[in-house]
């Protein structure tokens, strides 16, 4: 028997942002249909167990404009409305919502006080569109040197950003001491 992952959203006019909330996933896959059907999959913890989901979104979305994000703690994606306008809940129907579906109330603003997607973060993430659906890519990794200006004395600093779900935090490592350069 499989289980439910926890699945947090929010919308703007013409996207809705679905996040499954499920760490250390393995074999994941995600489908969306242009009729508005989202079904996820895969195996999680310690037993190996499945989780999996179908939810009937309330109205069509553009499957070829849709993007997704695997990373390691959830699967974030932007689902493309096929019509810009507001949807009064997440599911068709008039049943009650899975107590495992929750408004994500870090993404989410009211109809009239949007902005677009640039009023959210996301991290850097590295989408991939549904049809490749592929995982994070290498951009924004990698080694980033500054050092001061301030001649005799200045300090050469390495940063190694390491992707964690949607931030990324910086490791510093301090090489030499003040007045020696480190190659």
């Amino acid at each position: 028997m499989s289980r439910h992952p926890e699945v947090k959203w929010a919308q703007r006019s013409d996207k809705v942002f679905i996040t499954v909330l499920l760490p250390d996933s393995k074999n994941a896959k995600v489908n969306l249909e242009p009729e508005g059907v989202f079904t996820f999959s895969a195996n999680a913890g310690a037993d190996n167990n499945l989780y999996e989901l179908k939810l009937e979104l309330h109205d069509k979305v553009n499957v070829e404009e849709s993007k997704i994000n695997i990373g390691v703690r959830s699967i974030f994606c932007i689902l493309e409305k096929a019509e810009k306008v507001w949807w009064n809940k997440l599911l068709r129907g008039d049943g009650k919502t899975p107590h495992y579906v929750k408004v994500d109330w870090d993404k989410w603003v009211d109809e009239d006080e949007e902005n677009g997607i640039g009023d959210l973060d996301l991290g850097g993430m590295d989408f991939s569109n549904f049809g490749n659906m592929g995982g994070m890519g290498d951009g924004g990794m990698g080694d980033f040197e500054d050092s001061d200006d301030e001649g005799k004395n200045a300090v050469r600093l390495s940063e190694q950003y390491y992707a964690c779900d949607y931030l990324f935090f910086p490791l510093i490592h301090w090489f030499g001491n003040f007045g020696l350069w480190v190659n």
